[in-house]
């Protein structure tokens, strides 16, 4: 049913609430399983400089030190709960607009599920605050899984 996933992932705990519910889904259906970081360009735009996002937009990410060592610490520890259930993750970083980004990854490489965590934000928060994940429900025609962050209470 399953045979490629994708998990996208920003290092937080809410990602992370997602890896585990995505790693057993893909164990079930020895699914191949990539992990993707996207560094927001609209929001470096505020903090960084022209120079900077230029190079983050055009995947650049070795150039600036941080910025890699997050996205790498945020795929790693995804490959790493992989590789302790004997699954192998492909771990990918793009820059751009999150849930464009995300949709675009799994288009071209024919995921059939996207599994991401949420908040669970509702109401005026959600508006307020945007969501990614609500995002990329509506920017892509792949299943989505979202492993909401209230679950866990």
């Amino acid at each position: 049913m399953y045979e490629r996933i994708l998990i996208p992932t920003d290092g937080s705990e809410t990602a992370e609430l997602a890896v585990e519910e995505a790693l057993d889904i893909a164990e079930k259906f020895d699914a191949e399983v990539y992990t993707l970081y996207v560094v927001d360009t609209d929001a470096a735009e505020l903090s960084l400089g022209t120079e900077q996002v230029e190079r983050i937009r055009s995947g650049r990410f070795g150039e600036m030190d941080e910025l890699e060592a997050r996205a790498r610490e945020a795929t790693e520890h995804v490959a790493a709960r992989g590789r302790e259930r004997g699954i192998d993750v492909a771990e990918h970083f793009r820059a751009g607009r999150p849930h464009d980004v995300i949709a675009d990854f799994a288009e071209d490489h024919d995921v059939d599920l996207v599994v991401m965590g949420s908040h669970g934000r509702s109401g005026v928060r959600r508006m307020l605050l945007g969501s990614v994940t609500e995002r990329v429900l509506r920017s892509t025609h792949r299943s989505v899984l979202v492993v909401d962050e209230r679950e866990g209470e």
